[in-house]
């Protein structure tokens, strides 16, 4: 057993459930663990193409995209931009990810393009942050088969729990038919309101049903953190002192900590 994991950690940022702020955690979570010094891809797999907007990539400068690479037309080294986030590249989105589906379903092996496509990506990066499509389908069970854990954003909004057992168990499906290593690396709160007791009961269910698995840094509603993308900036850039961004920057701390405890736990299984 090597000491270290093999680079890059692939994180699955994924909710079929859409306005969860998975995005904006992608985005963020990519940017605060650049700033901490690791080497940063960010991937974006929704066909809207927010998550290329919110880090300053225009439309038209969209060569190559994630649509590409998942179809094997082009190859990692092809399709990475930089942004203008130090150590943060971006594969953006395309707008024909959106007919993915139909042009999956025929494919040979398509629940594999997209490890496929990720397999020749070296070390140039210690962390791949994989932005999902709001939707359980085969783009995105393309990426849980190529991801090592799964970071589940939970809007605390009383449906919340129901969506969460559904992707818990497709995640757990994928873990016995395509990729016996996915896990759920955890669940994040996010859109908090501290003036309203519905966030806070969400918060204890979904505690009380996933325990350790859900972080302690808990993300709030904050207007700084939705006015950033159309800047073209993540949060953690157009305004870092926010709360918003302070949020972030905790969770990708406690990423990086809970990363360092599963290493060690495969030391000692090893």
């Amino acid at each position: 057993m090597s000491h270290a994991f093999q680079n890059p950690r692939i994180f699955a940022i994924a909710n079929q459930k859409g306005g969860v702020g998975k995005t904006t955690t992608s985005i963020n979570l990519a940017t605060a663990l650049a700033a901490v010094g690791k080497r940063v891809l960010l991937i974006d797999m929704d066909a809207q193409g927010n998550a290329s907007t919110g880090l300053g990539i225009k439309r038209s400068e969209r060569e190559s995209s994630s649509y590409d690479l998942l179809f094997g037309e082009k190859t990692v080294a092809d399709c990475v931009a930089p942004t203008k986030v130090p150590r943060l590249s971006i594969i953006p989105s395309s707008m024909h990810l959106s007919g993915a589906e139909l042009e999956l379903v025929s494919l040979e092996s398509r629940e594999f393009r997209m490890r496929d496509a990720l397999a020749g990506i070296g070390n140039s990066y210690d962390y791949v942050v994989v932005d999902c499509p709001p939707a359980l389908n085969l783009t995105t069970l393309n990426i849980l088969v190529a991801a090592d854990a799964v970071i589940v954003p939970l809007q605390c909004e009383f449906y919340a729990l129901e969506g969460l057992a559904h992707l818990s168990k497709t995640i757990e499906r994928v873990k016995n038919t395509f990729n016996p290593n996915l896990d759920i690396h955890g669940v994040v709160l996010t859109m908090y309101d501290t003036r309203n007791r519905l966030s806070g009961m969400v918060a204890d269910d979904v505690r009380s049903y996933f325990g350790t698995k859900v972080y302690d840094t808990v993300i709030p509603r904050n207007v700084r953190v939705s006015e950033a993308p159309s800047y073209g900036l993540p949060a953690i850039v157009y305004d870092m002192r926010c709360t918003g961004s302070q949020a972030y920057i905790q969770l990708a701390k406690e990423v990086i900590k809970r990363e360092k405890s599963i290493l060690n736990n495969q030391k000692v299984a090893a």
